[in-house]
């Protein structure tokens, strides 16, 4: 149907709909361009840091030194501790209802007032236009968004590089853009259809005009969409809820384009080419990343032409271990990438994170890296039972393996003096990777301690995390970093400690420990024999509740059985430090949330950055989530 002479609404008010329109994205240009400038400041701040560091001429280079820096240190600080708490929802079924952290609360407020602003100036006026009036408003309203959620879905996306952050942290934003859009529609929709009503002419007005079936099935649309989306739903399939979201979202624009006039559809011709880029751009890297023109096959199996040989282990009863072998490119600690293996699961490709810093060692390949896949269900299900038959009959099966990535945007981690890492079983997969690559950094590094903390139901889930450890407690001697390491195996019996199911684990650390201010534990001293391998697919699993000897697993490890005080653990690194303490978190909604509220806690009961001399905590959170 040709709409092109067709406009959405009387010139007298097509105008200002237009106007608002347009003001829409003059205001998410704002926003973009203050992110940028921060984004900036912090990248001047962060090498002003390194710069000090290299020159040794101050006991705390983290701080601010002029007056500016301290200015934006009580900014950063003031909203971080409005951001950063979250109210935690500790029924086990209703635990997906936990709202978002306060930061994005106020966002989605702001949002929310600057669309009902539009949505509503100048439009309540009671006249004979006043259900018209409304009802082309909110077409206005919802279609200036679309764009808006399309570059929010973008996993190459345009706004995250500019703003300085990555898709994943953009995708709470793209929901909620949703659900913004789909009441605007709403309400486009009932006024319309009221005026109708009122005036006896809906089966007219649908027989008439062939627009209107074309617009109630956009909204049908947007509905599906928001229920499917919900988090338990997703749940249930969630390869499934990726094939149909995809699919609606392309449907959607084609309804959408056939609804509305061509005067409108400029916003159309937006969204489709921040999608298309999106997925041009991840094509490109696709084959760029998996493609080898001239494979050079003197190195190992590393000559394979296309996609990558990958060799899959299980570990313990719900761990796999997939190490990728001659991958080349470089990648940060913190990054994911996503996983398809085409004989394990033909039309699904899954995000993982990188389990190491660097490339593996003792590998006969140059560049390889490790992913750490826990047993679920669907792909990562087969992907363990594939690996546990291969092992069960002796064979080291291998499998081709494609990758799309690395995607993320994480933070620089060594222009901090501490750092605080906590994570819940195979949350270690991201804050091992952080640990390795300040270790290894060959640069300035501002760090003088880190605080790692693991957390399990059981031991052996673990194990070959806890190996890596002891590995990188050598490497922190040598490089003159304090690293105190704190397990806590919470339900099973602890492989690390003692025979006795109920018996108190008994705490290790280093002779440095005794300045930690931690009350986990008791501290021993004792020394390291023996070398234990980085590379986690060599790590032998160790077998169910056999101890293992003090001289080669207890050793500078705190080990306890029952459940870590987070605040405390926060608490004692941040008091003994003189400037800036970087506090990570990776686990689910319940370790995050508490990890969230203890460093407000700490941050508001110390007056960071308002005169105490108290130094900035920053909060860098990854959560278990579809």
């Amino acid at each position: 149907m040709d709409m092109g002479g067709m406009t959405m609404g009387p010139s007298l008010f097509q105008t200002t709909n237009k106007a608002l329109a347009l003001d829409f994205w003059y205001i998410i240009a704002a926003v973009v361009g203050v992110l940028a400038v921060c984004r900036a400041v912090n990248f001047y701040e962060s090498q002003r840091r390194l710069r000090r560091c290299a020159t040794n001429s101050v006991e705390s280079p983290t701080k601010p030194n002029s007056q500016f820096l301290e200015a934006w240190a009580t900014l950063t600080a003031v909203a971080r501790e409005a951001s950063y708490p979250q109210l935690y929802i500790p029924l086990r079924r209703f635990s997906w209802l936990t709202p978002p952290p306060l930061g994005r609360v106020i966002a989605v407020i702001i949002y929310w007032a600057i669309v009902i602003y539009m949505m509503t100036a100048g439009a309540i006026i009671k006249d004979a236009f006043f259900w018209e009036r409304i009802g082309f408003r909110n077409a206005w309203v919802t279609i200036m968004q679309v764009p808006l959620l399309y570059l929010l879905a973008s996993k190459c996306s345009i706004l995250g590089f500019i703003a300085g952050t990555s898709h994943e942290r953009l995708n709470w934003l793209h929901r909620w853009v949703a659900r913004t859009m789909f009441v605007t529609a709403s309400v486009h929709g009932w006024h319309f259809y009221r005026e109708w009503v009122l005036a006896d002419f809906v089966e007219d007005q649908i027989r008439m005009m062939p627009m209107v079936k074309y617009g109630l099935g956009a909204w049908a649309i947007l509905l599906w969409t928001l229920i499917s989306s919900l988090l338990p739903l997703r749940r249930l399939a969630y390869e499934f809820f990726v094939l149909q979201h995809i699919v609606s979202a392309v449907l959607f624009l084609w309804v959408v384009y056939v609804h509305i006039p061509e005067s409108a559809r400029y916003n159309i011709w937006f969204a489709i080419a921040a999608l298309s880029f999106d997925r041009v751009a991840r094509a490109v890297l696709l084959v760029w990343q998996n493609i080898k023109f001239s494979p050079n096959r003197s190195r190992c199996k590393g000559g394979q032409r296309i996609g990558h040989n990958a060799q899959v282990r299980a570990v313990g009863d719900a761990i796999t271990v997939v190490t990728i072998k001659d991958v080349h490119f470089k990648w940060r600690a913190g990054q994911h990438l996503y996983l398809w293996m085409p004989r394990v699961g033909l039309a699904e490709a899954h995000p993982y994170t990188i389990a190491c810093a660097h490339q593996v060692p003792e590998t006969c390949i140059c560049n390889s890296i490790q992913l750490v896949v826990r047993k679920h269900g669907g792909f990562s299900r087969r992907l363990y039972d594939f690996a546990a038959k291969a092992q069960a009959v002796g064979n080291k099966e291998t499998l081709t393996a494609f990758v799309s990535g690395p995607y993320g945007m994480p933070p620089r981690w060594d222009i901090y003096e501490t750092i605080i890492l906590i994570s819940a079983s195979t949350g270690a997969s991201f804050t091992l990777p952080i640990l390795e690559s300040v270790l290894h950094t060959k640069k300035t590094n501002c760090t003088k301690r880190i605080d790692f903390l693991l957390t399990a139901k059981q031991g052996e889930e673990i194990d070959f995390y806890v190996t890596r450890l002891h590995q990188f407690i050598e490497q922190a001697k040598n490089v003159g970093i304090e690293l105190l390491v704190h397990v806590a195996v919470t339900r099973s019996i602890s492989p690390f400690t003692s025979d006795q199911p109920n018996a108190k684990a008994e705490t290790v650390d280093t002779s440095s420990a005794s300045s930690s201010g931690s009350n986990l534990g008791k501290e021993v001293d004792e020394k390291t024999t023996g070398e234990l391998q980085l590379d986690v697919e060599r790590s032998a699993p160790s077998t169910p509740h056999k101890r293992l000897s003090n001289a080669s697993a207890d050793s500078h490890v705190h080990h306890a059985s029952e459940r870590p005080d987070v605040e405390a653990f926060i608490r004692g690194p941040v008091e003994a430090t003189g400037g800036e303490t970087s506090v990570v978190v990776c686990g689910g909604p319940s370790l995050v949330a508490k990890v969230r509220n203890c460093v407000v806690g700490l941050s508001d009961e110390r007056a960071v950055h308002k005169g105490t001399g108290a130094q900035g905590i920053q909060l860098h959170v990854e959560e278990y989530s579809f």
